[in-house]
């Protein structure tokens, strides 16, 4: 669905305008279940008579090219239910944990610094998401993988072309495979030689037993992809909101020493921004009443997180950026067992960045008018193809 080019942020006039459940059809012809409201995903997303696992006949998948590899796509955090699911998530999941993730906090920050140093000292205008989007998560990521940071512009690249909305199928393919044979390589010598990293320890889970190779490369592939992209979005997009919103950037500024007004500000904007904007998507494994109508066993079932976040049942105003708002029951990040892997680690590099950059750089504005930003729409999450800033 497109939205307003006048108000990009929020999502397409047709969600709001829709029913709490009713039926859209997607790229195959297919007609899944949409579910818009915040109480009824809350429900839905921890229900196990909805299965993840994409492999089942009439799974709603995003794309054609996702349709075609879901068969060859080894068990993963995101396409298995409990129990193997609560297994797969258990191997990956300490390096994400909230305590782990606040003991990067100071080597976030650090590198955070110095590429608003890096951009300070360069030409004007400058391109805030090749400048800083991109690099902070891109860099974070690779030091907790164990990939070499060298070599982000090849899995940039391959990263765009594997989930983006235009690429056929044997595109995707090619890119998900020179992908997974990067990290095949890296991940045989982390065996052999191992670090302090995520790959050398799941590396040792393989030499163990704990998880196959396969396994192992994969989930790698999804954790880089799934660690740059979003953060990086959410970084450009939340300057361009808060420029377009002064008041709220100003009282950002002015607050930006207070951790739990930044932490606040972070989730407001995941809320206002909700830039995973193609729906999880789950099948029916029982018969469920809502609303009045039944989603019969075998249906698909497509949950659109924009629909939740500006539901003023919950957010009263939702149109409206307000940094005060309490706003941590948002669904950005999903909701249930398959809530992001990363997003403590993502709201870290967030509150680093809302809290300083805006502070370091108190007179950053656009280069040029809102209408001449190009919006990426493409992919998984939307985003910014560049930002023009000045100061």
């Amino acid at each position: 669905m497109q939205r307003d080019a006048r108000c990009p942020f929020a999502p397409a006039p047709e969600v709001r305008d829709m029913p709490p459940v009713g039926k859209v059809r997607i790229w195959d012809g297919s007609t899944p279940w949409f579910i818009t409201r915040h109480a009824d995903q809350r429900a839905l997303l921890n229900d196990p008579r909805l299965s993840i696992q994409e492999k089942r006949p009439g799974y709603p998948h995003m794309t054609k090219a996702r349709a075609a590899m879901a068969p060859h796509i080894p068990d993963l955090i995101t396409n298995t239910d409990p129990p193997e699911h609560t297994r797969l998530r258990r191997t990956v999941n300490a390096p994400f944990m909230v305590k782990r993730v606040e003991a990067l906090r100071p080597r976030i920050q650090e590198t955070f610094d110095g590429l608003v140093d890096d951009m300070l000292a360069g030409p004007r205008p400058a391109d805030l998401v090749a400048a800083i989007g991109l690099p902070v998560p891109t860099l974070v990521i690779t030091q907790i993988l164990g990939v070499p940071y060298a070599d982000h512009e090849f899995f940039q690249a391959a990263s765009r072309r594997a989930i983006s909305h235009d690429t056929d199928p044997e595109e995707g393919e090619r890119a998900g495979q020179g992908l997974g044979e990067y990290l095949s390589a890296l991940l045989t010598r982390k065996i052999a030689d191992p670090q302090d990293d995520v790959m050398s320890e799941m590396g040792a889970r393989v030499s163990a037993g704990e998880m196959t190779f396969a396994e192992a490369v994969t989930m790698a592939s999804a954790i880089l992809i799934a660690g740059h992209e979003t953060s990086a979005s959410m970084i450009s997009l939340g300057t361009l909101a808060l420029l377009r919103n002064p008041d709220q950037l100003a009282l950002l500024r002015e607050r930006s020493d207070d951790a739990r007004f930044v932490a606040n500000a972070a989730e407001e904007l995941l809320r206002y921004l909700t830039i995973v904007h193609s729906g999880i998507r789950r099948i029916a494994v029982e018969d469920i009443e809502l609303h009045g109508v039944t989603i019969r066993a075998g249906d698909g079932v497509v949950f659109e997180l924009a629909g939740a976040n500006y539901d003023p049942a919950e957010f009263p105003e939702p149109d409206r950026l307000d940094l005060t708002r309490p706003a941590r029951s948002h669904h950005a990040f999903g909701y249930g067992a398959h809530q992001c892997l990363g997003q403590s680690l993502a709201r870290v590099e967030l509150q680093v960045v809302y809290g300083t950059l805006y502070r370091r750089i108190p007179t950053l504005a656009l280069a040029v008018p809102f209408e001449q930003v190009e919006f990426a729409m493409e992919g998984v999450a939307y985003g910014l193809r560049s930002l023009p800033v000045t100061w």
